[in-house]
């Protein structure tokens, strides 16, 4: 290593978590910072500069993929560090380099090797992506014994909390008064810090609900409407249905996330879109599908295949639209061109969601967006309200209910290639898809009431435009504008009524009914379908503002207009249940 050399300019969190390890050097020194943000260039720097002054003499960095390694070893070289990539469990270390970079699982096999090395020299061990160290009870009972001993451990993590109570190595865990421990950094640059700066691309969620309809072993047809308040298996059920290829409801939202891609593609030429599958049987099923509307050959990534971490390199050095992946996204799954997704899995945990996101928001340039496409199933609504506040691994609390699909039957599946059996046998009769709400910068946005396809891609084509400020302000303008006109056609059509009545009262008839005649002929039923629809769209908006007005989840509110005003739950509504709730809910 040449003293001194390529020492580029740190951002300021940079240079603020280095000022702060260097005044005390401390043996553990954990810095949380969202995907995109910089953390391999801060712990280089670390590196470098302890290296520089004789504080270390070796330098391990520890990753949870083999893919990491490679991209590692490469940065390490872009700094004048030289790091061996190649090292195993049955080599010597090669005194040349400055360095190694191993696998959590490398050093799980064989933690006494790694002992031996790291207390062979004065030694700084980067541990990249520390929550991975409680996966596995060997993984994290290896790292403790490997170095546990050694000079100084820097802990790095964008998603510093885990979906259960596996703790993590060499993180400190504080009482938080409530009877848990609590993870704490040392240092954290969160998303939403992150986004102030213009440090990582700001994330347009585009959530598609729409009625899905299956029917179970006794030959029982359900429907039930995507977003609505539902029990666990009926939202299982439904968000299962929606996400079947054999169904409607996927085709339409990948056809809509590939006219926004080729809608980005004008400013971004290089514009690629992920699609995220639950399985491998799917994952090839979506491609299929995306075939026929790409223009570019379509990837298909599985985690259990080999050769598959090439494939993402080939993807990324490309400029094909689209690939299809089955868990393949956490990290080590670095293409920057990213910019259009399709959360197309049943994975609900925090973790997972922040990782899948962390792929889209690296920023290239001023003025980029990435758009994530997902069903309007409450708990991934929640994730995306949520993705700017900061998180931390708590102990004896879990993370989330258990709800919706079960992630480990999924994690079998992956492996499997094929789903499991949720409980009971059930056949799927298909979804369509309804654009229901737009989730941007933390706040959602209802905009149902599109006049048509035209004014829709014109409207989601403004994020990228202007900055995250002006974005949210024209949402919320445009919002209140269509709240406006709703409330404005409805009090025309309760004048019209009333005029109605009126003049059946003057000239003798009988009270007016509550809503105009159909012309005869079989059209009643077809009008009363589409006044339902539409009703239920209304319905939906206003929801969704009163969500955002009274600040708690959408479920909630229709919850509370169902206790209110009774009936059926909203997919089973009439047309009059469906406007008193409404009515309740302008009025609360």
């Amino acid at each position: 290593m040449i003293p001194g050399k390529n020492k580029g300019k740190l951002r300021q969190w940079q240079q603020e978590a280095l000022e702060k390890f260097l005044r005390t050097k401390p043996q553990d020194f954990m810095a949380v910072a969202t995907p995109g943000a910089g953390k391999t260039t801060f712990a280089l720097r670390v590196a470098t500069e302890l290296l520089e002054d004789r504080t270390v003499e070796r330098v391990i960095v520890v990753v949870p993929t083999e893919h990491l390694k490679i991209q590692w070893s490469s940065a390490a070289a872009r700094v004048g560090m030289s790091l061996d990539a190649h090292f195993t469990n049955s080599s010597a270390v090669n005194p040349a380099y400055d360095g190694i970079v191993v696998t959590y699982a490398q050093v799980g096999m064989h933690p006494f090797k790694h002992r031996a090395v790291a207390s062979a020299r004065r030694t700084l061990v980067i541990l990249d992506e520390i929550h991975h160290a409680g996966d596995a009870k060997s993984w994290g009972d290896g790292v403790r014994e490997a170095y546990d001993d050694v000079n100084h451990r820097l802990a790095l993590t964008g998603t510093p909390f885990r979906s259960d109570d596996s703790p993590i190595p060499f993180v400190r865990y504080e009482q938080d008064g409530e009877g848990h421990l609590v993870s704490r950094s040392d240092h954290a640059y969160n998303y939403g810090d992150a986004l102030a700066d213009g440090v990582v691309r700001p994330v347009v969620f585009l959530a598609y609900s729409g009625e899905a309809r299956w029917r179970d072993s006794a030959g029982e047809e359900y429907a039930a409407r995507l977003g609505d308040i539902l029990n666990p298996e009926q939202t299982a059920r439904a968000w299962r249905t929606a996400l079947d290829p054999k169904g409607d409801w996927i085709p339409a939202v990948l056809q809509a996330a590939h006219t926004r891609l080729m809608q980005m593609r004008r400013s971004m030429p290089d514009a690629g879109g992920l699609v995220l599958a639950t399985d491998s049987t799917t994952a090839r099923a979506y491609a299929k599908i995306l075939k026929g509307i790409s223009n570019t050959p379509v990837s298909v990534i599985l985690s259990d295949d080999p050769g598959s971490s090439e494939r993402i390199d080939e993807f990324s050095e490309s400029n094909d639209e689209w690939m299809v992946a089955v868990r393949m996204v956490s990290e080590g799954v670095d293409v920057p061109r990213l910019a259009v997704g399709v959360y197309a899995t049943s994975a609900s945990t925090p973790l997972f969601f922040a990782q899948a996101i962390g792929r889209f928001v690296r920023s290239r340039m001023p003025g980029e967006t990435a758009s994530v496409f997902l069903p309007s199933v409450p708990v991934l609504l929640g994730l995306a309200e949520n993705m700017e506040k900061s998180r931390d691994h708590v102990l004896g609390k879990p993370d989330r209910p258990k709800e919706g699909w079960d992630d480990e039957l999924l994690e079998q599946a992956n492996r499997k290639e094929s789903e499991p059996d949720l409980d009971k046998p059930y056949e799927s009769l298909g979804a369509d898809a309804e654009f229901s709400s737009l989730i941007y910068d933390g706040s959602s946005f209802n905009t149902a009431a599109f006049t048509d396809d035209a004014e829709q891609a014109d409207f989601l084509g403004i994020p990228g435009l202007l900055d995250a400020q002006q974005v949210k302000d024209l949402l919320r303008k445009k919002q209140e504008e269509e709240m406006d006109a709703r409330e404005a056609r409805e009090k025309a059509r309760r004048a019209e009524a009333a005029a109605e009545e009126h003049r059946r009262q003057i000239y003798g008839m009988p009270s007016a009914p509550k809503q105009k005649q159909q012309p005869q002929g079989g059209g009643d039923e077809e009008v009363a379908v589409d006044e339902i629809a539409r009703l239920r769209k209304e319905l939906n908006t206003v929801v969704s503002i009163t969500a955002g007005r009274k600040g708690r989840p959408h479920g909630a509110i229709h919850n509370e207009a169902r206790k209110a005003c009774g009936g059926p739950p909203t997919a089973l509504c009439n047309a009059e249940q469906l406007r008193e709730r409404i009515l309740y809910l302008r009025a609360w």
